[in-house]
């Protein structure tokens, strides 16, 4: 998603004038006033990237070397890398069917006297079982985190995603709904943490002639904050957008066997930021990747995401996935997953295309 680029020339326009290109600029704090009432969280802040944001939030309790952070493998690399790179090492439960976030049975499994933390993503947008999640954490007085990258604007039962657990890690990427071009956000739901977070943001910098903290580089500049205050106010009509789409794409594939559709959790407002079916060989005919390849041979882009997985990768290759099954679900489900096209740009036409693959195939 971009915005008019008439726009976009202007603040360049303002940027130009004001010269500050940087150091946390006029349109960078406007942006960052703005999200914090969008996300309803006293501590908002951006970051240059996703990654950058997620590797502060584990840094800013200071985990203790060594230590565990129980995650999922059906991410991205990122959220296992910024595990490891904060001197931490991650370990993989299993996901549930139905949503495919961590299993809190598999989670309780996995706790060992070294872990720290957990560290739960909401994939696709599909909401971690967070009262679950909290009770565990609460019990073996453990920390715990959300990537929410793919959760931007939801809502639990009226209640912001951004307010859970002791901090969300937003991506703005450009693949992302609401985008920066690179970007991403901290948020927590303690307005004390804002200072240590700025401080941890911009080299632990507290003044001209003070450095409080082992800080990185993660501040946002103002092109990107540009981009952001032009996409924010886009948001709401592409969400709409996209929702007619998922109408679509459920009457339209609803009665194939075989073809398991994003779940609707009740009480949980859509990020309508992944459309991602679950494609049952046996049942359906033919195998995910066949599907893949048939839309790609069509110049139609879907994506096996996630696939392969954490554990597939090298640093962690080796790695056990704790189950309370005979074999980890993820090691089946990473092999049907396939996000279609979702986005304000398909048409009726291209709609017709993808779905008489689906039928072709199942013939």
């Amino acid at each position: 998603m971009l915005p008019d680029l008439n726009d976009f020339h202007r603040m360049l326009g303002d940027i130009w004038q004001s010269k500050a290109l940087t150091n946390c600029g006029p349109l960078h704090q406007q942006l960052e006033r703005e999200l914090q009432c969008y996300l309803d969280v006293p501590t908002a802040m951006l970051f240059n990237n996703g990654t950058i944001a997620l590797l502060v939030a584990l840094k800013l309790f200071d985990l203790p070397i060594g230590s565990e952070v129980i995650t999922t493998p059906l991410t991205f690399a990122a959220t296992a890398h910024a595990i490891t790179w904060n001197g931490l090492k991650p370990v993989f439960v299993d996901v549930l069917p139905h949503t495919l976030t961590l299993d809190p049975a598999a989670v309780v499994k996995a706790i060992t006297p070294r872990t720290s933390a957990i560290l739960g993503v909401h994939v696709y947008g599909n909401v971690c079982e967070i009262e679950a999640l909290e009770c565990i954490s609460k019990q073996y007085n453990l920390r715990l985190f959300f990537d929410a990258a793919h959760a931007f604007g939801v809502t639990v039962n009226g209640r912001s995603i951004a307010s859970y657990g002791d901090a969300s890690a937003f991506s703005f990427h450009a693949t992302k709904l609401f985008n920066t071009l690179e970007g991403g956000l901290l948020a927590t739901n303690r307005p004390e943490d804002a200072e240590i977070i700025y401080h941890l943001r911009n080299f632990g910098i507290k003044n001209e002639e003070e450095v409080v903290s082992v800080g990185i580089n993660g501040k946002l500049n103002e092109m990107q904050a540009a981009i952001g205050l032009l996409n924010l106010p886009l948001v709401e009509e592409e969400k709409r957008s996209r929702a007619g789409l998922k109408q679509k794409y459920r009457e339209l594939l609803n009665d194939l066997p075989g073809i398991q559709l994003p779940p609707e959790q009740q009480g949980v407002t859509s990020s309508e930021q992944y459309f991602p079916i679950v494609v049952d060989p046996a049942t359906f005919g033919c195998t995910r990747d066949d599907l893949y390849d048939e839309l790609k041979a069509r110049q139609i882009f879907a994506r096996k995401y996630f696939h392969p997985i954490c554990t597939d990768f090298d640093p962690y290759k080796g790695f056990p996935i704790y189950s309370v099954r005979d074999t980890p679900f993820v090691d089946i489900i990473k092999n049907r997953v396939l996000c279609l096209p979702y986005h304000s740009g398909v048409d009726d036409t291209d709609l017709s295309d993808i779905i008489s693959v689906f039928y072709n195939k199942n013939i």
